[in-house]
């Protein structure tokens, strides 16, 4: 679902409510499936916005908490230096002169590389800003339009979480010393980058020309680690980052085939702290520009275009990889070129070194001449063998299939129980530890019903959903912060749609009553009683994390726990009712008193087909599709659990065929 802000509530604006639009929910809940467990597994703060320019689809994950910018911040400084050019308040060719006391440390070139005295244009101080994050450069940017003045344009194009704070590395020339204390050199929100990428996309950022003058400087950042990482080589990125010792920032926009798409990834308090290609944080940028890449694609799409005829300087792309590690092993001595896949001055020097000892013109430039002379391309580190010696190998193949046995399965781990005893009676990777998704919440609702039949108030208990609910990603019940409704309707919410925020709730509702020790948080507390359960029912093989079954370190289960835990839960009337409803109503009340009506379907479609019972679905990249379930035949009960099925649909064929199967043994039709 869509997150709205609780503002539109506190203004009255019940129409906001309900004006959900159902295909950007849709899209969204896709989003979330693919970037929600690479968040999830991140050890810091992260923040995430995405929008898609030409058909407006979106995502947003704590997109409108303020973050620290870094070096991000530059391109707002750029934004609002062209618009000081295009009022006639700042000439963008006018003559800036370096001196020594200009320099300041960071990234850049200016104060290792050029000497004082130097002197250059303010749009060359602007490149230099974005193209390279020169913190020297954005200084003298700065001495010309003044500090405040990036602020204000912010404030102008309403994004008031976008402001510098004070020059690069000059803490004391700060106008916002406490915002400074907080976050550094510039604060935002990944809403309001995503918001002045579409302002720059829409050309209504500043003129027109200045707009096509921004996105040529943001085209030519060369960060290729964060964003640009994963995507094919003809992918066009405009894109600013920014990097202090914890936090790792960027935004831009992806020039996809499907059209132009805004990404603003935030982290801050990162645990990874490495300067490397490997910093976490970095990592888990790509990561998410390439799902979201990959999301927007339109069915059957690929990066087609060609590779050009001749690789010259300035060629980019895996040809151009291959050719550096082709002239690395044809040339001696070896060039050691860097397979970067950036045809620069030194991949020329060495192509023209190549066509020299061929006798071939040296014009650094990559013809069919030059191709041929290089012979077979090098395309991975090392060289593929000759087609011949591939043609002639004679590969080993496995025995002939046995035709008994149970079905053939997509799944990792399976087994199957006698729904009467709990004895496992055929299984497969049983044992193994797996993530297992949204199955953990069986767990959650197996703790809240034993408490429900202790007391049977429980039930008629009211909940609150909190701030932390309402924000929890992935599947949702689709309830807001400040919404109200009861113990026994929440748990609909938890077990039909997967609702990962009603885990939230319902964890953070009994989780001080059920504390073993003092000051310790509700959720830390339903957690450790998770996990307390899972001992007394002798789950070895289950970790508890959270209470929703989001990727997190440590939390782990396996198909035989799973069987013990849905055992024990079917014995319970009240939990076997929820998990066999196929769709509920409910009416929530929020803040202010305005009440509106929720619908829930039950996620496991094996509950259209007479004979299932239940029990539990769950997805996520790391654990794949899981599903608990339970089936009845002639007075008889089984119980099933796939772990880590290839897809959705995957599950059910699985679970099916292993029911079949399983039937038959037991001489069921």
């Amino acid at each position: 679902m869509l997150r709205r802000p609780v503002m539109w509530f506190q203004v009255g604006s019940l129409l906001a409510i309900l004006l959900l639009n159902a295909a950007p929910a849709r899209a969204q809940s896709k989003l979330a499936d693919r970037l929600l467990p690479l968040i999830a597994g991140h050890e810091g703060k992260v923040a995430v916005a995405v929008k898609h320019l030409g058909s407006g689809e979106s995502y947003a994950y704590h997109a409108d908490e303020p973050l620290p910018t870094a070096s991000l911040i530059k391109f707002p400084v750029m934004v609002e230096a062209y618009a000081q050019a295009a009022a006639g308040k700042l000439d963008l060719e006018k003559q800036v002169t370096l001196r020594a006391e200009d320099k300041v440390p960071g990234s850049g070139i200016l104060t290792a590389h050029i000497s004082p005295g130097a002197s250059l244009t303010v749009r060359d101080c602007i490149r230099l800003m974005i193209a390279f994050s020169d913190n020297t450069a954005t200084n003298l940017v700065l001495d010309q339009i003044g500090l405040a003045a990036t602020n204000e344009r912010m404030e102008i194009l309403g994004l008031p979480h976008t402001k510098i704070h004070a020059q690069v590395f000059r803490a004391k020339t700060s106008i916002l010393p406490e915002r400074s204390k907080e976050f550094g050199l510039g604060s935002t929100t990944a809403n309001e980058m995503v918001r002045l990428l579409e302002l720059l996309h829409d050309k209504k950022l500043v003129s027109p020309d200045a707009c096509d003058a921004v996105l040529s400087h943001l085209r030519e950042c060369d960060d290729k680690n964060r964003i640009r990482r994963f995507l094919p080589a003809s992918v066009k990125v405009a894109q600013k980052t920014g990097s202090v010792t914890a936090v790792r920032t960027a935004a831009g926009i992806i020039e996809a085939p499907s059209g132009p798409i805004a990404l603003c990834v935030l982290t801050s308090e990162n645990k990874d702290q490495r300067w490397t290609n490997e910093n976490a944080a970095e990592k888990l940028t790509a990561d998410i520009a390439r799902e979201v890449f990959a999301h927007f694609q339109p069915a059957g799409a690929t990066d087609t275009k060609p590779a050009d005829e001749i690789l010259r300087l300035g060629s980019q792309g895996e040809l151009v990889v291959a050719l550096q590690r082709t002239l690395n092993a044809r040339l001696k001595p070896a060039p050691d070129l860097s397979p970067d896949g950036e045809f620069g001055a030194a991949t020329k020097e060495a192509v023209a070194a190549f066509q020299r000892a061929n006798d071939l013109e040296a014009s650094g430039e990559v013809g069919n001449k030059t191709w041929q002379a290089l012979g077979a391309l090098v395309w991975k580190d090392a060289p593929v063998p000759d087609p011949s010696a591939i043609n002639a190998e004679q590969l080993p193949r496995q025995p002939r299939e046995s035709l008994s046995g149970p079905p053939l399965v997509t799944c990792k781990a399976w087994a199957i129980a006698d729904g009467k005893t709990g004895e496992v009676l055929w299984s497969d990777q049983a044992d193994a530890k797996l993530d297992f998704a949204s199955t953990t919440k069986i767990m959650t609702a197996w703790i809240v019903v034993q408490l429900a039949e202790a007391d049977p108030k429980v039930l008629t208990e009211e909940i609150t959903f909190s701030t932390a609910a309402d924000k929890t990603g992935g599947s949702t019940s689709g309830l807001l912060a400040g919404e109200r409704l009861s113990v026994g309707e929440l748990l609909y919410g938890l077990l039909l749609p997967s609702g990962n925020d009603a885990g939230v709730a319902l964890a953070e509702h009994f989780g001080g009553r059920l504390a073993k020790e003092q000051d310790v948080a509700p959720l830390e507390s339903f957690v450790a009683e998770m996990n307390r359960q899972a001992d007394t029912l002798g789950l070895s093989d289950s970790h508890y994390a959270n209470p929703h079954g989001l990727s997190a370190k440590g939390h782990v289960s396996s198909a035989r726990d799973q069987i013990k835990l849905a055992f024990a839960a079917l014995k319970s009337p009240l939990f076997s009712k929820y998990v066999a409803t196929r769709q509920r109503g409910a009416s929530v009340t929020g803040n202010g008193g305005y009440q509106r009506n929720v619908a829930w379907k039950n996620s496991n479609q094996l509950l259209a087909i007479d004979g299932y019972l239940g029990v539990k679905t769950g997805t996520t990249d790391a654990a794949g599709a899981c599903l608990v379930s339970a089936s009845e035949r002639e007075g008889d009960r089984l119980l099933l659990v796939v772990l880590g099925s290839s897809s959705s649909a995957g599950r059910y064929v699985d679970s099916r065929n292993l029911y079949r199967w399983a039937w038959q043994q037991r001489g069921k039709k």
